[in-house]
């Protein structure tokens, strides 16, 4: 059985968020093809993710032991290490991701829990593990004059990457508020592409 974390950053309710309903669809085909599967969803504006604090910051170097692990923060860094899967839904916010899910990769990247230093310099204690980003965007991002202005996917990419978790994959659906797009097409096409790739999860 492998225990899947589902990372919901979006105020808006499922029935209002073009990212949730791509998302969504993806977690509903991936529990009919893995029954056994522990899915734990983890939506960061009900959890009230902060930005760290002095004290925080003295936690997050401090020692790591059994205590540490009930800590209300570093709680995150220990589910976060032991999960096996990570599926993180997002829609870009101006260029990048929702201020609040950058407030939660701070929480999660812990030394000590999720990565280490070597004399070779860190390394990532989450390896052989897998993630998906489902993204939405408003404009298009893809092409060459719009990729250079694309931070949110690059930076979860590479964060995930020095975390080692190297099996990193993105859905998207863009272009939905440019006038003259077919958004309800756009939008299916992205669920059939979260369909199948949730199958090979």
């Amino acid at each position: 059985m492998k225990k899947v974390l589902y990372i919901k950053a979006n105020p808006k309710p499922s029935n209002l968020s073009r990212t949730f309903t791509i998302s969504d669809k993806f977690i509903q085909t991936y529990k009919e093809n893995n029954p056994n599967d522990e899915i734990i969803t983890l939506d960061l504006y009900n959890e009230q993710i902060n930005f760290l604090t002095s004290e925080d910051i003295e936690s997050v170097f401090g020692a790591k032991n059994e205590t540490s692990k009930k800590h209300h923060l570093l709680k995150y860094a220990y589910q976060f290490a032991e999960a096996d899967k990570y599926i993180i839904s997002a829609p870009m916010w101006n260029l990048s991701i929702p201020a609040i899910l950058k407030a939660y990769i701070d929480y999660i990247c812990v030394t000590g829990i999720t990565f280490k230093y070597t004399a070779n310099g860190p390394v990532g204690l989450c390896q052989n593990k897998k993630a998906v980003h489902i993204t939405t965007t408003g404009g298009d991002y893809s092409n060459e004059s719009g990729s250079k202005f694309e931070m949110g996917n690059r930076y979860l990419t590479t964060i995930f990457n020095f975390l080692g978790i190297t099996d990193f994959n993105t859905i998207k659906a863009e272009k939905l508020d440019i006038i003259g797009e077919d958004v309800e097409a756009i939008i299916n096409e992205a669920i059939s592409q979260a369909q199948d790739v949730a199958k090979k999860f």
